[in-house]
């Protein structure tokens, strides 16, 4: 059965705005020719577009299928544990895929063995593929995430005196200085992002939620840059049920209100010298990909002097407040001159609603030409390392060379559901959230069960399940923490007991140790110093000790 074209089903934010561009492209593609693949080479760039948020630490990627002129499939990676790209467009087309064309941002990735690449990109088309993943190319040539700042301002008159416009009153006040349309769009730059980073003042004067607000899906995580830790003890950031808090300080600031706020479930990260760069160096290894900075200017003026702002949103508003003592959205930096001022590159400007939008870079697009090595140059550098020599395999996100190793890999599995009755689970994190709930007389534990099997990816049933067991422990199986281990194998040995090219894949890796490389993780993972248990790496070798003594002949059958 044929799935329906990804753009019937698109996020919340998005539809109004692709059912536009997709008439567009339909009538340029009648026209035929060049604009015609222009054309549709820029929709995949679009399309690709709706992965942002989801896919860190990897690229964006979209693709379109056209026949004669008409797009007759279309897909985009929706999160870790789903049909790629060019598989769900193939899905789509159905049986008009064949003899058509297919228009994709970047080459394509492996599915089902297809290494066929792009042979060339019209010219404008090209710079849309590369925008679309420039958070990838930005982190992969800096090592920090790729950081965007967005700041509402008001058009003061105070421009006319050379002095900067106001992100909020004398008092401090900073409520709804933009209008509601550019709130809407700050919402979608927060969805598009991995982590949202405010200062200590920002929490203790606005008292910010800082969530998404566009009705599900992705939800970043929010980080508080504090030194002091003199924070409110009670905050909208602390309660961690909707979005995942972290507070980044200095080493050994007030361990009393560390340990409040780790009860509340907020984790705490010390540093020996609180920065943003360092902040952002421990994001990128957790796999960020993109951060949104909403903080005040005396935090921005730091993270733009560190380098970490890749680039800047600036929400401009037609009102008045005056004040020489109001605060601007950029704090000191140092400069005397305006020869000194730090000039964006690749400037839009946009009308949204009575606000004017002003985006631009700081830094230009890192142009990323890979050099790899052979392995003779790499033993002429250190002739100590062998790229085939290892007594760790670390495999953590889905895209890894041993991604497939994950619990929310793509493999769907089929195992009993609440009545007993076999089931397809789209993964095994599916199963393993719904087991929670299992055998719970509660008609809402129920419907949890149905509700994470429908998940459509293994992130949004993992996010349903935590939620669920914080905020309402009495809906979870009372015992959850001493059959979860089992629950968890018994997914893992029915997705590698369907999937024979997996069960050769796990074999081949004996001899070696397997640890799940999540840092945060310290139950199921192996943690960022090997502090975690690695509970999941523990059942893989035990499921490929079975596996191996299963295909070994008993010597003694002659």
């Amino acid at each position: 059965m044929a799935l329906l074209p990804s753009f019937l089903a698109l996020p919340a934010s998005s539809p109004s705005r692709a059912d536009t561009t997709f008439n567009r492209v339909s009538r340029i593609c009648s026209t035929g020719g060049a604009a015609h693949d222009n054309a549709l080479l820029l929709r995949a760039a679009e399309v690709a577009d709706w992965s942002a948020g989801h896919t860190a630490p990897h690229p964006n990627f979209g693709c379109v299928i056209a026949r004669n002129g008409e797009v007759v499939g279309e897909g985009f990676l929706y999160a870790q544990g789903t049909k790629c790209a060019e598989l769900q467009a193939v899905e789509a087309a159905n049986e008009l895929g064949r003899g058509a064309t297919a228009y994709i941002n970047m080459e394509p990735g492996d599915c089902h063995g297809d290494q066929t690449p792009v042979s060339s990109l019209v010219q404008k088309a090209l710079k849309s593929c590369i925008l679309v993943n420039a958070p990838l190319l930005y982190r992969a040539a800096f090592h920090v995430p790729f950081s965007v700042l967005k700041y509402a301002m008001t058009l003061d008159v105070a421009f006319i005196l050379r002095l900067p416009g106001k992100i909020a009153a004398r008092s401090g006040d900073a409520s709804w200085v933009s209008s509601r349309l550019s709130r809407g769009r700050v919402f979608e730059l927060r969805g598009r992002s991995d982590a949202i980073v405010v200062g200590g003042n920002t929490v203790r004067q606005d008292d910010p939620r800082l969530t998404a607000r566009h009705g599900g899906g992705h939800v970043p995580a929010r980080i508080v840059m504090s030194k002091s830790l003199n924070l409110p003890e009670e905050a909208n950031l602390w309660n961690t049920h909707d979005a995942y808090t972290i507070i980044a300080t200095q080493r050994g600031a007030r361990k009393d209100i560390q340990e409040k706020l780790a009860k509340k479930g907020v984790e705490v990260v010390e540093f020996d010298m609180l920065n943003p760069r360092d902040v952002m160096e421990y994001c990128y290894s957790r796999g960020c990909l993109s951060i949104l900075w909403e903080c005040g200017g005396e935090l921005a003026a730091p993270a733009i002097s560190s380098g970490v702002i890749h680039k800047v949103y600036a929400f401009i508003a037609p009102k008045i407040i005056g004040g020489r003592g109001a605060p601007s959205p950029v704090g000191e930096l140092g400069m005397i001159q305006m020869s000194q001022a730090l000039d964006l590159i690749d400037v839009s400007i946009e009308a949204i609603g009575p606000d004017i939008l002003v985006s631009g870079f700081l830094h230009p697009i890192p142009d990323l030409s890979p050099v790899i090595p052979s392995i003779h140059e790499t033993a002429a550098l250190d002739p100590t390392v062998s790229p085939y020599e290892s007594k760790i395999i670390f495999f953590y996100k889905t895209w890894d060379p041993f991604g497939a190793f994950s619990n929310f890999s793509p493999h769907s599995i089929i195992m009993p559901d609440e009545t007993g009755v076999p089931c397809m689970w789209p993964t095994v994190e599916h199963y393993y959230q719904a087991q929670k709930f299992l055998g719970v007389d509660n008609p809402l534990a129920k419907g949890l069960i149905e509700q994470i099997k429908s998940a459509r990816s293994p992130e949004e049933a993992a996010r349903i399940g935590r939620k669920v067991q914080r905020e309402q422990p009495e809906l979870v199986h009372p015992d959850w923490d001493t059959v979860k281990i089992d629950v968890m194998y018994r997914g893992l040995r029915c997705k590698f007991s369907m999937h024979p090219h997996l069960n050769s894949l796990l074999r081949s890796t004996v001899g070696f140790v397997l640890v799940e490389a999540s840092p945060h993780d310290l139950f199921w993972g192996g943690g960022r110093e090997g502090e975690g248990l690695n509970y999941l790496g523990r059942l893989l070798m035990k499921l490929r000790s079975e596996s191996l003594k299963e295909a070994t002949p008993d010597s003694s059958i002659v």
